[in-house]
Order: C-alpha cells, then sequence, then structure tokens
C-alpha cells in the first residue's frame, strides 16, 4: 500500500446507500469513472484495490479549509488545551456557540464520513471471499474488521446511540430507512469486529499503514476503557506491553515529524503520508500551524506541565535570564514555543521574524505557539511548503498510560501501575513518581500524564467526556486570561452529539435525534 491514495474504491453510491440517501434512478447506471460490482471482484489484484480503497477514507475531508479529518491536532480546539482561532474542525464553534443538529465541520463530517467507509468496508467483507482464499483471505478480512470497528467507535463515541449497519448495501433496498441501536449495541459490535481483527491480523510490529495485531489490540484497549471494563482493559495493555513489538520512541518529538516517524516503533497506527505524491489537504502541516497558528496552546495548559525535578511548579519554576518557563518538563519545550525564542529554540522563521513574538505573524497575545508536528529542517514555512507528516492516531505510550488507569482503577496503585507511568515519564527525563501514592492520588497523577505527554493530539477531549469532567472543564472555561470575559460553552448533552439534521431528515421516521437538540 505505498500509494494510499492513487485508488479510491466509490462504488455507484456507496457514500450513502445506508442512510437511504441515493437519488431514484442513480443505481440504474454505471458511471463511467467509477467500478461497478458487476465488472469487479475478478481477481487477486481487485481485492488489492478495494483494500486499499478502505484505508484510502483516512484522507477524507473534515469539513473546513485545511483540515481533514483525521488530522488530529484540531480536535484539541474542542478542549481546554489549545484555541483555534480559524475554528479548524468546528472547534471553537462549539465551546464558544455551543453544538446544534446543523453544526458542520466534524460534527457533521464525523458522522457522514464514518457511514461511507463502513458502507464500502462491507461491501468489501460481503465480496472479498470470491477473489481471496487461505491466510490472505484471513489477513485481508481481519483489516477490514479492524477499520469497521475504527469507524464505529467513532461513531459510538461521538454520537452514542447510533445507527448499526452490517449488510452489503447492494443488498438492501436504498430508499430504506433505519432507527438507532444503543450505544452498548454498538459497541459490543466494535469488541466482536476487533476480536475477529485480532485473530487474522500479523503480529508484527506497525509500519507500512496496515492495521496488525497491536494495532487492533490497542483499539480494544481503548473501547474497554471507555466502558470502564478496567480489569479487561489492563490485562489486554499487558498483552501488548509483554508482546515486545513496540517501545517508546527515544526522541519523543521524532514522534511527529519524517524522517524519525519512519524509524519510531512507538506509532502502532497513523494515517500515512508520502511527498511529493501523497500530501496534506490544502497546505501543509507546517503553515496550518506554523505559520498561520490555527492552533495555539492555552495558558491552562502550559501552567500543567511541572517543574523538571517533579516539585511543585510554583515554587520550583526558574527564570534564566529573565525568561520564564525553564527548568520545565521537557515535553513543554518540544510541544510549544515561546516569546523570544530563536533558531537555538527550534524557531523556524528567519528575517523580520526571526525572534519569536506574540502579536506578530498571528499569534495571539495569551496564548502559545505550536511547536509539535513541526519538522526542524524547515525554514519559513508558507504557502508552497511540502511536509509528509504521518498523523499519528495510536501510539505505544498511550497503551502504556491506557494499562496504569485500568489498572489503577481495577486494583489500585501497584507497582506495575507505577512502572508504567514512570516508563513515559523518563523517557523524557522526568523524575519517577513519589512513593505511597493512593488510588485517588495517582489518578489525578495519570490524568495530568495524559494531559502533558498527548498535548496536540487530539486525546483531551475524548479523555474528558469518558472521565466524566468535561462540563466541569470547559463549561464557563477561559481559554484566554488576558481575556477573562470571554468563557466557553460545554452543556451535559453533548455528552453525545446529534446526528445531523440532514440524516434525520433522510431517514425520518426511524432515525430520531439524539435528545436534548
Amino acid at each position: 500500500m505505498k500509494q494510499y491514495r492513487k485508488y479510491l474504491i466509490i462504488l455507484p453510491c456507496i457514500a450513502a446507500l445506508l442512510l437511504g440517501a441515493c437519488k431514484k434512478g442513480l443505481l440504474d447506471v454505471m458511471p463511467p469513472d467509477k467500478l461497478s460490482s458487476s465488472v469487479f471482484w475478478k481477481t487477486e489484484a481487485d481485492a488489492d484495490l478495494a483494500l486499499t480503497g478502505l484505508y484510502n477514507y483516512l484522507y477524507q475531508s473534515g469539513g473546513g479549509y485545511a483540515t481533514s479529518m483525521y488530522e488530529i491536532f484540531a480536535w484539541d480546539n474542542f478542549s481546554d488545551d489549545s484555541y483555534g482561532q480559524y475554528n479548524y474542525g468546528g472547534g471553537q464553534s462549539a465551546l464558544s456557540s455551543g453544538i446544534t443538529p446543523q453544526s458542520g465541520d466534524f460534527v457533521y463530517n464525523y458522522y457522514a464520513n464514518s457511514y461511507k467507509a463502513i458502507a464500502a468496508i462491507n461491501s468489501f467483507l460481503a465480496n472479498v471471499e470470491k477473489v481471496l482464499s487461505g491466510d490472505k483471505l484471513a489477513r485481508y478480512k481481519g483489516e477490514a474488521y479492524f477499520l469497521r470497528a475504527f469507524n464505529y467507535f467513532w461513531l459510538a463515541q461521538l454520537y452514542g446511540n447510533t445507527v448499526l449497519f452490517l449488510e452489503d448495501p447492494f443488498q438492501v433496498e436504498y430508499t430504506a430507512v433505519k432507527a438507532k441501536s444503543p450505544r452498548a449495541d454498538v459497541l459490543k459490535q466494535v469488541e466482536t469486529d476487533l476480536d475477529a481483527a485480532i485473530a487474522s491480523l500479523p503480529d508484527v510490529a506497525y509500519g507500512d499503514g496496515h492495521a496488525t495485531k497491536a494495532t487492533a489490540q490497542g483499539y480494544k484497549v481503548r473501547v474497554l476503557l471507555f466502558q470502564k471494563k478496567y480489569a479487561e482493559a489492563a490485562a489486554l495493555a499487558k498483552q501488548i506491553m509483554t508482546g515486545n513489538k513496540h517501545s517508546l520512541y527515544a526522541n519523543y518529538a521524532g514522534n511527529f515529524y519524517k524522517p524519525d516517524q519512519n524509524n519510531s516503533k512507538e506509532i502502532m497506527f497513523s494515517v500515512k503520508f508520502q511527498r511529493p505524491n501523497v500530501l496534506h489537504q490544502d497546505v501543509a502541516v507546517a503553515v496550518q500551524l506554523h505559520r498561520w497558528k490555527g492552533e495555539l496552546g492555552t495558558q491552562d495548559l502550559i501552567n500543567e506541565y511541572e517543574a523538571a525535578d517533579g516539585k511543585d511548579t510554583a515554587s520550583s519554576a526558574v527564570y534564566v535570564k529573565g525568561r520564564p518557563y525553564e527548568n520545565r518538563d521537557p515535553r513543554m519545550r518540544m510541544t510549544f514555543f515561546f516569546p523570544g525564542d530563536t533558531k537555538a529554540q527550534g524557531w523556524p522563521f528567519t528575517g523580520a521574524l526571526s525572534v519569536a513574538t506574540p502579536g506578530k505573524d498571528s499569534w495571539i497575545v495569551g496564548f502559545y505557539a505550536v511547536k509539535k508536528w513541526l519538522d526542524p529542517s524547515l525554514v519559513d514555512p508558507d504557502y508552497g511548503t511540502i511536509d509528509d507528516n504521518d498523523f499519528v492516531l495510536l501510539r505505544y505510550a498511550d497503551v502504556l498510560l491506557m494499562f496504569a488507569e485500568a489498572q489503577n482503577e481495577a486494583a489500585g496503585p501497584d507497582a506495575d501501575v507505577y512502572a508504567a507511568v514512570n516508563l513515559v515519564r523518563a523517557r523524557s527525563n522526568m523524575p519517577g513518581l513519589p512513593a505511597g501514592l493512593g488510588k485517588d492520588a495517582m489518578r489525578s497523577r495519570i490524568r495530568h500524564e495524559r494531559r502533558v505527554e498527548f498535548a496536540l493530539e487530539g486525546l483531551r477531549y475524548f479523555d474528558l467526556r469518558r472521565w466524566g469532567i468535561a462540563g466541569q472543564k470547559l463549561n464557563g472555561f477561559v481559554q484566554n486570561p488576558l481575556q477573562p470575559t470571554i468563557k466557553t460553552k460545554y452543556e451535559a448533552h453533548y455528552d453525545m452529539w446529534p446526528i445531523p439534521q440532514t440524516e434525520i431528515d433522510r431517514n425520518a421516521p426511524a432515525l430520531i435525534q439524539n435528545p436534548d437538540y
């Protein structure tokens, strides 16, 4: 799968079949630019093309300029970690105005695009046995089961009770409508699909874009943790840890740019890019993040980074030559730029912009410019810049911290919990956790560790919702302390996003809107 977007298998109206959105008569013609099921599924090569097509759905648009669906740092704009001044993903709209059934960007596209992918996957599973058999068939079906679970887990997390559709879309009347299934049933299907994937996928390190056994195991840990099945989540995470296929990459920052990403055994699943042929949507990541500063870190997040000696930040932060934020957790400076930074700190601009200065070049005073995801070889990123950072969706560090969280909830802060957290901290030269922590104190430390380890990786919003504290943290949150009267909005029913109104209308009366919308 070296050319990830060379082929996109979009069979006639497959993008909308299961939602009954096709126009009458559309299936009666064979578009000359699409592959029909009547002329496909003849050779093994068709299976190769179709499988590549399933992964191609990872490149779908997030609905807004410069934001693809799995450009994960845009998710931090929905949280207390980042301010999205250009509303990438719709995060700033969600926090300022709220979420409605008419909301666009991620609110609409994760629903619509996930079902497009699921329809293609269902068609693949219904037909692939026509051209494959044996181990290759098992592996290809395993990848399809993983991808279906991947998409349904997004739907379950975001929308809760949603339509569960497992049939071949070509065997279903295109005008049919379908009701929602309970979130519990959707998650049960996710687990079933992941189990099938785990049983069939190769037990090797992730590397070429294809899901592996550990990829599926890692996602199942997420699913189990989401459901508070702590003992099961801890046991499965332990299997990944003892499987020795993945490990922490010595260079934390290298997980987010090439060529280091190609060598990192920490990455367990990602959206692959490859210049010059497979590039990011619209503009380079370096342009979106660093030139335009589409995401800016909040002071609240910066305050979370403790002192490098592990002591209280307020009492042990050191000012070096009048500059604050020295002697802090090294991940802070690998994630953000600070006023006064120059080339010595990795600041990529020259000339009049050679010194990092809030208030200049789209940097809003009161926030912090992002350094994470920056290829350190780039200079003066702007239109025409090309980069090919893979969007990392699962890292081994997440497995370690999910294990620690699940084990702490199931059995308390035992030696294994300490070992997992301290392994993540040690990679960044942070001291181990203090001995003698109780269960509640360890829970707080793990939550802290997740926030600083995964900043600008799109996990914070989902962690807050999963922990049941999204309203506490996000409703009334002041993003910029220099503008204390401007506060964000998060209402309890946002824990289940609304189903897009267009889909409710297309599937009336069977499909009912989520409560309080």
